[in-house]
């Protein structure tokens, strides 16, 4: 499963789930590396309850400009597209699972 997202693919996300959970990344950045096993494991996981996919920061500046991302990684949480949480730096995957869990019960 892809779960790159790119301006119009986050569009149609948005669009079409309720819960969407969204990782700002970047290639050279390794906390992000360390992080992406665990989203798509994640996102595998969740499939069909939240969307959880990740965004390239260098190859789509104008989605990192629009949440105003200063730091990666960085975990946006959207219910209905708005954003009800977010979360910068590594974060445990029991964490986050937490954090998935509150999303998808909203």
């Amino acid at each position: 499963m892809d779960i790159q997202l790119n301006q119009n693919e986050f569009q149609k996300t948005i669009a079409n789930n309720s819960a969407v959970a969204i990782d700002f990344y970047a290639d050279w950045c390794s906390p992000c590396q360390t992080l992406l096993p665990t989203i798509h494991k994640l996102a595998e996981e969740y499939e069909g309850e939240v969307a959880v996919r990740k965004v390239n920061v260098d190859k789509n500046q104008e989605l990192a400009a629009k949440f105003g991302i200063r730091s990666i990684p960085t975990l946006i949480y959207l219910h209905k597209g708005k954003e009800v949480n977010r979360h910068n730096g590594l974060i445990s995957k029991g964490m986050l699972k937490g954090h998935l869990n509150q999303l998808k019960n909203l």
